[in-house]
Formats: structure tokens, C-alpha cells, sequence
């Protein structure tokens, strides 16, 4: 494992956002969600793609808050663009586990 330093830790924008839509997203070559995610008034909006349909129905998902990486260049999944990546644990099966905070926090609140 490779050690980074606290500097390049910190130039990882993980925040806290809200899942305010979930949509089908039958164009992906794997099973996913397109999320729309509120990060606050300072990030905004962002779209993701989420390989998360094993554990989670669209509305478990709905008005759940959830932990991105905000400040990966966008990318083009299928016909949306991806703006943020949400964060998760694989399990042995392939299926991941969302990060998500134990309480409600402010949308757009930074870890670290």
C-alpha cells in the first residue's frame, strides 16, 4: 500500500450530499442507478451513476444522504455524464455498501 501525505488527502473533496432522485438506468452495461445528489449551496446538484442496484431500490435510496468524491473530472457513462463518484465497500459478492453518515448532516460538509 502506498502512503500519501495529509496535503494529498485533503485535495479529495469527499462531502456529504442528499439523494433528491433516483432513475432507471437501463443503458448501463451493468445494473445502476442515475442519482441526482444535493450538495448545498456551495457545490450544488451533481449527477452520478451508481452500480448499487443489489442492495438498494430506488426508494431506500430516495432522501438518503451519501458520501462523494466531488472533484473527479466528469465522465461519460452511457448518455449522462457523471459528476461525482459515490463512495461505497465492495462485498465479497461484488455488491457495494454505501458510505453514508450515522446522523443527518449539513448537505456539502467536508470530511476530513
Amino acid at each position: 500500500m502506498k502512503e500519501i501525505t495529509w496535503d494529498e488527502f485533503l485535495q479529495v473533496e469527499l462531502r456529504v450530499g442528499t439523494v433528491v432522485e433516483v432513475s432507471e438506468f437501463p443503458e448501463a452495461r451493468k445494473p445502476a442507478w442515475k442519482l441526482q445528489i444535493d450538495f448545498g449551496t456551495e457545490i450544488g446538484f451533481r449527477k452520478s451513476s451508481a452500480q448499487i442496484t443489489d442492495l438498494y431500490d430506488a426508494e431506500d435510496l430516495l432522501g438518503r444522504q451519501v458520501v462523494a468524491v466531488v472533484n473527479f473530472p466528469k465522465k461519460q457513462i452511457g448518455p449522462i455524464m457523471s459528476e461525482c463518484l459515490v463512495t461505497g465497500f465492495y462485498q465479497e459478492d461484488g455488491a457495494v455498501v454505501l458510505i453514508m453518515p450515522e446522523r443527518p448532516v449539513k448537505n456539502g460538509a467536508k470530511l476530513g
